[in-house]
């Protein structure tokens, strides 16, 4: 299982997306944790099990034991803020915005690696869960830590690419069924 075996399986119809992947990932400037711990966030949220199973293990071989756990950890946070950020800022009640959100986070504040790695896996996953509240907190963390705006376009780059990839291969199966 790797990224050669998942481009494998993206079918002809869909060639941008298996050269897509080969270049946001094969071929991306990242650093190797920045890089394997956005593939791992990512897949983790484009909720296919086709892209997680492919892509897992190389992300665990690329990834420390802290940087993996907090990859896993990013994508699990986000899954539960992108839909309380997101909620209350498309609601026309603004009051919402007011009122304490009453969830824990704890590991945004000790994620056990580098903050800006753990807020580039964040700002990815909410890329793919469509939170702008979110995009846009993470972003700001990052650009004030100096993260240049094409390191973090890498990472949407990779959220996106990751996200069709797993839409297309789970639309085959089903229709395959």
């Amino acid at each position: 299982m790797s990224l050669d075996s998942l481009k494998a399986r993206v079918p002809d119809f869909a060639k941008d997306l298996k050269l897509n992947l080969g270049s946001v990932i094969g071929n991306s400037d990242l650093p190797t944790q920045q890089l394997w711990g956005t593939v791992l966030a990512t897949a983790i949220a484009s909720r296919s099990p086709i892209v997680l199973r492919e892509l897992e293990p190389e992300a665990k071989a690329n990834l420390s034991p802290e940087a993996y756990t907090a990859a896993k950890s990013a994508a699990a946070v986000m899954a539960m803020n992108n839909v309380f950020y997101r909620t209350r800022h498309l609601l026309s009640d603004h009051e919402y915005g007011t009122l304490r959100a009453g969830l824990r986070m704890n590991v945004i504040g000790n994620p056990g690696v580098e903050k800006v790695d753990f807020e580039l896996w964040s700002f990815a996953v909410s890329a793919i869960n469509g939170c702008g509240s979110c995009l846009d907190s993470h972003e700001q963390v990052l650009r004030k830590a100096g993260v240049e705006r094409d390191t973090i376009q890498e990472a949407f780059k990779i959220a996106a690419v990751v996200q069709a990839v797993g839409v297309t291969l789970e639309a085959e199966a089903v229709l395959a069924e």
